[in-house]
Formats: C-alpha cells, structure tokens, sequence
C-alpha cells in the first residue's frame, strides 16, 4: 500500500523481489543500486537476522510526479527464497505494492522455482493481498547458461499471463527493463485507485489481462550511471 508522506511531498511504493534462493533477486538490487545516480539513491542496507538477511534501499525516479505535485519514492526489497523463512518474507511482504518474480533458469532448479510461486503466493494471501491483483512481472534470470529452462516452460508452469522478461542479473541484461515495467504498472494502479475512490468505487483490479511480452517498453525513467 503506499504511503503518502505529506511532509515530504511524496508517495513512497514498496517493490519486493520474490524467488527462490540463488536465484538473482540480490543481484538485481546490487546491479540497480551500482548504475543509479547517487544522489537519488539512498544506502544499500542488509537487514540480517540469525537465519536470513533482506536486502533494500531506496531511490527517486527522475521527471516523475504523481498527483498534486508530490514525488515518488521507490523503495526495493529482496526477500529470501527459503520456504521454512516465510515467516520474514510474509512481514517483508505486507504492503506491498509490486513484486517481481526473479525464477532460475538453471536446470534442475524448476521444482524449487514452483515452491517459492507457490509460497510467494500464500504470503501475499496471508496478508490479505489477492495476488491476481497486486502488480506482478516475471523476471526469467539466468537466461545465459546454456540447457536452462525454457521461457515456454516457466509461462506454463506460472500461468503467466503477464509480461515476463528474459534476464542476466550479473551482466543487468533487462533488469532495469523489469524495473521500469514494475515501476510503471505500481503508478498505474496507484492512478486507478484514486479514480475508483473518486467514482465511489474502492474496488479496482490493478493487474488487467495483459498477452505476455518479451520486450514491453519503457514506463518511468531512472538516470543510470
């Protein structure tokens, strides 16, 4: 849910990196925190506990403004994959406002990419959150090694029906592609929530039928380094 500081003149949207453990999701951060522009990013901070760590920061999108003149604020969190840490990916996960999906193309790693879907999915539902309707991307990490698993295999394995992306997180081969897709769809349904509360009608569906895509285009723009 986002959070308006009004204080600050900004709206503050909570993106978290979904997956299953080794699959890229704190390599997407670290190569998104290395290329943006200092001065609109803040720290990249490891929040460790005896058996887990999260990764997040913060960072302001350029010539983006929401309503009324207030700015945004993205704020991005990598959970860890493991099925027994639910319990810290589940509070990470409270309110939300994206997730991106980051699966490991890695052979052999297909049953654990459907476990971390399938408790992904069950976080997001013991928070009360519908998962067909938060803003969701499929990110398909680790598309360089060679037998990985087929894009095909994964849409039939997720149901996709979202735009997914084929990704090297090492090299940041479209991660700021899935960034700007995810960053864009949260304003859009951010949008679409006030207009509904304008006409009276809270209930919004901020994730509508949209035919996968390999290569959807630009939504917000960041200055990279």
């Amino acid at each position: 849910m986002a959070l308006v500081r009004h204080e600050r003149s900004e709206v503050q949207f909570k993106i978290v990196y979904c997956g299953p453990p080794g699959g890229g999701k704190t390599t997407n951060l670290q190569y998104i925190h290395r290329r943006l522009d200092p001065s609109l990013r803040g720290d990249l901070v490891s929040i460790a506990t005896e058996r887990d760590r999260t990764i997040c920061f913060d960072f302001l999108p350029v010539h983006e403004t929401v309503v009324g003149g207030y700015r945004t604020r993205f704020q991005l969190y990598a959970v860890p994959g493991q099925r027994l840490l639910s319990e810290t990916r589940r509070s990470v996960l409270a309110g939300a406002d994206g997730i991106v999906f980051v699966a490991d193309s890695n052979p052999g790693r297909l049953e654990s990419n459907l476990e971390a879907w399938q408790g992904t999915r069950e976080d997001l539902i013991a928070n009360r959150v519908d998962p067909e309707r938060i803003p969701f991307v499929y990110q398909y990490n680790k598309t360089d090694l060679p037998g990985g698993i087929p894009p095909e295999e994964f849409d039939e394995l997720f149901g996709v029906r979202v735009p997914s992306f084929l990704s090297c997180a090492v090299s940041g081969y479209q991660v700021f592609a899935t960034l700007d897709w995810i960053t864009g769809r949260v304003l859009r349904a951010f949008h679409a929530s006030i207009a509904a509360q304008k006409r009276g009608n809270p209930s919004i569906d901020s994730r509508e039928e949209v035919p996968p895509s390999r290569n959807p285009g630009k939504n917000v723009e960041v200055t990279v380094l």
